[in-house]
């Protein structure tokens, strides 16, 4: 049955009702975004839905409801969406199978209503596939390719949203592999049929999920395994474990990074006049000359890959070097929250060592006279884990000193299991940093407020929202300047 017949007999294609459980979600809201503006009547629920997506949503004119109830199913949806947050037990779930009423993943929405009849791009990794996915979008749009996209967080340069549908020939996305569903435990990338694919990295990650190393690599080779000979595969050249994931590749594969041996390549880095610099070579022949506003080693790599899809996807280089100028980045970020009595709140999504040492060294690049404060929340189903407390240490150490909040969702973990944030700050302070642990953000926010000083930058970092850790500091500070005058 051809696709177009399939999801007639589904629904129409402009218009019916959808509901979407777990609404409020990062990929979730965007993507109830997309359907309103397909024409789609579009309804909700979640719980403690909060910015950006509650913000978006508004902006649309989506109503969802707080908290799952059956009456919210009433009268029934054409067809549910399920976001992967959603387990049995729900009690809109339970009415859904109850009442037989159609539904679907996230990941099968895109699948069937969005990908079909463009050019796939997906973009997957463990770190940097969110700003990659922002660049390429970005590179796409300045280049007059009007690309439909879907990123994993809020991109700048498109007014603070995620999404865009600009109805030309590429669909670039964000591929998490992350599970789809309660009833589909594989990750949502393979849902995504790339016809061009960038890996930007491959690390352990998601413990809830994945015993090992090896189980997230199996599914990177069965995403990889879904390229067709006539597509084409970009990875870091620089990871072991991304190159073996190519092994069996049958289409081009093509690799980037800062090392000798890569067809992409970043050379003359240097950060100036608040721009990073750099050309980029292709197997070794000048292509371009780069300035973008984003400070670190991992921008660049994620620049490189960006670059590398669109070049090869006949983007012109004069397009490729305005947008890259003109690129706002990601909220989350390197993020500014604010300045006040000197000190700079940033905010960062990095919550993964090998994550948090690179933003650090690119806040150590970008603020180079400052002293720099790392506060770090243990939040991700890894971090609030003890898998990474033994590496964690050298990688909050770039930082001149360092805060840890309490773990998150602690009562849910065995002691045995469980990440010591003390234990961390006590091999943070083995690092010749000084390093404390805390039971909330609010004391975090007191003592940073008591020890920073004027010119100081402090970087938070968690994958959440840190119990509002930036705007209690910013409040703090404040009251601290008012006091002195």
């Amino acid at each position: 049955m051809a696709q177009s017949d399939f999801l007639g007999n589904l629904l129409p294609r402009t218009s019916g009702h959808l509901h979407l459980l777990g609404i409020g979600g990062a990929a979730m809201a965007p993507v109830a975004g997309m359907l309103k503006e397909r024409g789609y009547y579009v309804t909700g629920s979640d719980v403690n839905v909060y910015p950006p997506a509650s913000t978006l949503l508004s902006s649309l004119g989506i109503k969802w409801n707080e908290g799952f109830r059956e009456e919210n199913l009433k009268p029934a949806p054409d067809l549910a969406v399920i976001g992967n947050v959603i387990a049995r037990g729900n009690p809109e779930l339970e009415f859904i199978l109850d009442e037989k009423i159609p539904y679907r993943s996230m990941a099968e929405v895109i699948e069937e209503f969005f990908i079909p009849n463009h050019a796939s791009i997906v973009v997957a990794g463990t770190h940097g596939k969110t700003t990659t996915t922002a660049m390429l979008a970005w590179i796409f749009h300045v280049a007059g390719r009007r690309p439909d996209f879907l990123v994993g967080g809020v991109a700048t340069n498109f007014g603070d949203k995620s999404y865009g549908l600009g109805g030309g020939e590429e669909f670039i996305i964000e591929g998490d592999e992350y599970e789809t569903a309660f009833f589909d435990r594989g990750p949502k990338f393979l849902h995504y049929h790339p016809d061009e694919l960038i890996i930007t990295s491959l690390e352990y990650d998601h413990a809830d999920i994945y015993p090992d190393l090896a189980s997230i690599s199996l599914q990177f080779r069965r995403l990889v395994n879904l390229v067709p000979r006539r597509g084409r595969i970009l990875v870091w050249g620089e990871g072991e474990e991304v190159r073996r994931c190519t092994e069996k590749a049958l289409c081009p594969v093509e690799t980037f990074g800062l090392c000798e041996g890569v067809d992409w390549s970043a050379g003359d880095l240097h950060w100036e006049d608040g721009m990073t610099n750099f050309r980029v070579a292709y197997r070794g022949n000048e292509v371009t000359r780069i300035r973008m506003p984003v400070a670190g080693r991992h921008n660049v790599l994620d620049a490189l890959a960006a670059i590398g899809i669109a070049y090869g996807r006949g983007v012109e280089c004069e397009a490729i070097e305005n947008a890259m100028a003109t690129f706002q980045g990601v909220r989350k970020r390197m993020e500014h929250k604010g300045e006040e009595g000197g000190v700079l709140v940033v905010e960062d999504f990095a919550h993964h060592p090998t994550a948090i040492k690179l933003t650090l060294e690119a806040a150590r690049t970008q603020w180079p006279n400052r002293r720099i404060w790392a506060a770090l929340e243990p939040r991700s189903n890894t971090m609030r884990r003890k898998i990474f407390e033994k590496v964690l240490p050298e990688a909050l150490a770039v930082a001149d000193s360092v805060a840890i909040g309490p773990v998150s969702r602690a009562q849910l973990l065995a002691d045995e299991e469980r990440f010591s944030p003390a234990k961390v700050a006590e091999d943070v302070r083995a690092h010749g940093k000084p390093a404390s642990a805390f039971d909330s953000a609010t004391e975090i926010a007191d003592y940073l407020a008591a020890e920073s000083k004027p010119g100081d930058v402090v970087l938070v970092m968690s994958n959440g929202s840190f119990d509002g850790l930036s705007g209690k500091l910013l409040e703090r500070l404040k009251s601290k300047s008012v006091a002195r005058l």
